[in-house]
């Protein structure tokens, strides 16, 4: 039996394990829990292409970072791009690892995931890698005349800029920004790595220069739930960059695949960009739901010109009767061109004279006197304006006989010279109709149907919940690491609840103690509000006094009604353990263990917040370097403080190491979802943040004060408890003034429901 085979016992696993061929063991160590994610999100062949790579990634001399990021990081992109975004992405790979550029291989893929999630197309993915590669080829041996021997000393730092170059600039701003970089520092090593790292000012004022519009990523989820909200529609948002399209500008559109819209859009005529990816969205929309197909080889390009304009017309004026708001977006986007700007006798003024007439089908105010215009758009309204007894839409079949005259009446011999009229002609947020027309030529092609068997989900054969990537606070470079670290969230294992029992009759007079002062706690139904103008009830005693001072010739007051208000906690908390190694010590003095204790600390906290009617969540971490992070949960909100919960809580083990940050944000993660006016996260810890893959003891400590920081920004209050004598050294620069240093450890299960309600009374 192989080693594969001893060290898995399911065959799968073993199989895998044999494929992948890595004698590194931090990879061994965390290669189940990157499979369970990679089994979800990968079909057969995917998988077997991913090993493939993750092994050649492992073979190339690198050591186990190129081979632990990409393990971690491809499910993640292969989700947002799709499998065939590995091909592109190992030619990238390979080609840097034949050139003297192989350092910058590990920044790549461990960035590679965030930058996916950025660009969400595989289009945008190649002109991201285009960019790379030509920095890499024109920037690598060009020092001082040397060839083979200088690595490119931007392409590093590069990539691990690219996720917020992403988020702040759009793909032609990045091209353009990078190709500054090498034209002014090509032969200027030193400072053209600071210009890569965005730490010189001429970098920053550069990126600063390309910034502009709005970025698609950056309201991508606003416009789902545009889409959802106002038109009940879930369509896949994809974008596409105008950087590399210098002839021909690509226009919106859709297919089966999703919607595609611009990664960019600046705002214009008083439109903000979102309102602008609004109208664009809203008018495919009005396709999707009203147009119906044409079968197209009868029409001539220029008929079906036509009929795109009116139908594009067509959609906006139902599109409006639905939502009105929108009309002054449209008109606000939509030329306006002169009437006479169009000579007929030097070029082909069919664009022109369509622009015209789309104007004036939707301004009743656009001024125009061409006979011929004005008829058909009498014309158009009467269609879209049936009789109340018809009780029917106009149809695409109607509008497009209707272009079809317009085409007829207005023809001329000019319009099929090659000299086009396209000034003020360009509607940008309509799409390019390619949905509106059939051919017939089509029809018998197999792969113009879909694909059954595409559509089946494979069922996971490793049952776990994939990781979380959080990133991680650099404080030397003053920037984020991005998807730095890999959490993986686990429920608790059980044990005995009859052991919590136990704990908690062991304190039974502590708890009598805690009762009193949790029943002053308790929230009351309602308070009375008094000398209220307008009020729910009448107020007597106030009510009575004024009429005497009427009577008696004084100006009564007015304020004789009450009302009432509930007087209510609404407060949600999620307790968060240090369950790291140094827990299994001994108490001085004291036979307990410091996790014994905190198990009964937590014990009597749980029954005190159950007691109040907190909604509360328990859960314990700990760390086996970044690559492996151990999030357990022991109670969630929706549940109560039951036997199932107690076992949980009995079976706390300590091990491993203490990486606070990443367990702060993802407790921060469920936190800010709870809908309370007060959100508290309160940490149990034993020790300063460590994981046995950081030397610098800073580096923890900076991230998790840049963690507490984050937290304060999405109204999350977060307190620790600590329980290292010497905290006060380095606690206060994590969390300031939130947090208590408990120096007498036995009085740890007093001291927690304390200082609990002490920070919620």
């Amino acid at each position: 039996m192989s080693e594969a085979e001893t060290e898995y016992q399911h065959p799968l696993m073993a199989t895998y394990w044999k494929q992948l061929n890595s004698g590194f063991p931090r990879v061994k160590e965390v290669f189940e829990d990157t499979m369970a994610e990679a089994l979800a999100a990968l079909s057969r062949e995917g998988l077997s292409a991913y090993l493939d790579a993750a092994s050649f990634l492992g073979r190339m001399g690198r050591g186990d970072e190129p081979i632990l990021a990409f393990l971690e990081e491809w499910p993640s992109v292969a989700k947002a791009l799709g499998e065939e975004a590995l091909v592109p992405v190992m030619q990238a790979v390979h080609a840097m690892h034949k050139s003297p550029n192989g350092k910058a291989i590990a920044p790549f893929i461990q960035t590679l995931a965030p930058v996916a999630r950025r660009l969400h197309s595989l289009e945008q993915l190649q002109h991201y890698l285009d960019i790379a590669l030509d920095l890499m080829a024109r920037t690598t041996g060009s020092i001082h005349g040397h060839h083979t021997t200088f690595p490119s000393p931007g392409l590093p730092e590069f990539y691990r800029q690219a996720p917020f170059l992403f988020s702040q600039l759009s793909m032609a701003g990045v091209r353009n920004w990078v190709e500054y970089g090498i034209r002014n520092y090509r032969n200027h090593p030193e400072r053209q790595a600071e210009y890569f790292a965005l730490k010189s000012a001429d970098s920053r004022a550069v990126m600063q220069r390309e910034r502009h519009g709005v970025l698609f990523a950056d309201v991508e989820r606003k416009l789902d739930l545009y889409l959802r909200g106002l038109w009940q529609e879930a369509a896949q948002l994809v974008p596409y960059s105008t950087a590399f399209d210098e002839l021909r500008k690509p226009m919106p559109y859709y297919d089966k695949l999703g919607m595609r819209v611009p990664d960019v859009f600046d705002s214009r005529e008083g439109v903000q960009g979102i309102d602008r990816y609004r109208a664009v969205l809203a008018h495919m929309v009005g396709h999707r739901r009203w147009t119906t197909q044409i079968i197209a080889d009868n029409y001539s390009p220029l008929q079906r010109m036509c009929v795109e304009f009116f139908e594009d017309c067509r959609i906006e004026t139902l599109l409006c009767r639905e939502y009105p708001g929108l009309k002054s977006i449209f008109l606000a986007l939509h030329p306006q061109p002169r009437e006479d700007a169009c000579d007929p006798e030097t070029m082909s003024c069919l664009r022109h004279r369509l622009t015209l007439l789309s104007r004036a089908l939707l301004d009743e105010n656009h001024g125009y006197r061409n006979p011929a215009i004005l008829e058909f758009v009498a014309r158009f309204h009467e269609i879209m304006a049936p009789s109340a007894s018809e009780r029917r839409e106009s149809s695409t079949r109607e509008i497009a006989d209707l272009a079809l005259a317009f085409s007829a009446r207005t023809r001329r011999q000019s319009d099929q010279f090659a000299k086009v009229y396209f000034d003020d002609t360009v509607i940008d947020y309509r799409d390019d109709n390619r949905h509106l027309w059939q051919y017939i030529e089509d029809s018998d092609d197999e792969d113009y149907f879909d694909d059954p068997d595409k559509k089946q989900k494979k069922e996971a054969e490793v049952q776990s919940l994939p990781p979380r990537h959080y990133p991680e606070w650099d404080y030397h470079s003053q920037t984020y690491r991005p998807d730095w670290v890999s959490l993986y969230e686990h429920l608790h294992p059980k044990g005995n609840a009859a052991e919590i029992d136990r704990l908690l009759q062991k304190n039974d007079a502590l708890a009598k103690r805690l009762k009193r002062i949790l029943d002053l706690l308790k929230p009351q139904d309602k308070v009375r509000i008094r000398y209220q103008e307008e009020g729910s009830e009448l107020d007597l005693d106030v009510a009575i006094r004024s009429l005497i001072d009427f009577k008696g010739g004084a100006t009564p007051d007015p304020r004789i009604n009450m009302s009432h208000k509930t007087s209510g906690r609404n407060i949600a908390v999620s307790l968060v353990l240090d369950l790291s190694e140094s827990l299994n010590e001994k108490v001085a003095g004291s036979e307990q263990t410091i996790l014994e204790l905190s198990q009964e600390a937590v014990s009597l906290l749980a029954w005190a917040i159950e007691r109040l009617g907190d909604p509360f969540a328990i859960s314990g971490f700990y760390s086996n370097t970044r690559h492996d992070v151990r999030f357990l949960h022991i109670k969630g909100y929706s549940e109560g403080f039951t036997d199932e919960v107690k076992a949980r809580l009995a079976a706390m083990e300590a091990g491993w190491s203490t990486r606070m940050g990443a367990a702060m944000r993802h407790a921060a993660h469920y936190l800010e979802a709870r809908p309370a006016d007060k959100k508290l996260l309160l940490i149990l810890t034993d020790g300063q943040p460590a994981d046995v893959d950081v030397q610098d003891e800073k580096l923890l400590i900076e991230d998790a004060r840049r963690a507490v920081r984050e937290l304060d920004q999405k109204g999350i209050f977060s307190y620790c408890i600590n329980l290292d004598p010497k905290a006060d050294e380095y606690v206060g620069e994590i969390f300031g003034r939130q947090y208590t240093v408990v120096d007498n450890i036995q009085r740890l299960p007093e001291k927690l429901p304390e200082l609990f309600m002490a920070l919620t009374k």
